[in-house]
């Protein structure tokens, strides 16, 4: 990830309703693409733990189930 172009992932498609994603020196920030004011700065460390986290289904006990 380099400069600080925003990028979604490609599963997003066209959709305006998922995470942002950019790196700066040292940090990498997060944002929702529908409230982009709002951004969350941490280490590329603590992400890469995020997003394994994410991909061993740790977090889908916060999930809210659709009916």
């Amino acid at each position: 990830m380099t400069g600080s172009v925003w990028q979604k992932s490609s599963y997003s498609a066209a959709s305006d309703n998922c995470v942002e994603v950019r790196g700066v020196p040292g940090m990498v920030d997060l944002r929702e693409s529908d409230d982009a004011d709002v951004i969350v700065r941490t280490t590329p460390t603590k992400f890469a733990a995020l997003l394994q986290g994410i991909k061993r289904d740790e977090f889908d006990h916060h999930a809210t189930p659709t009916t």
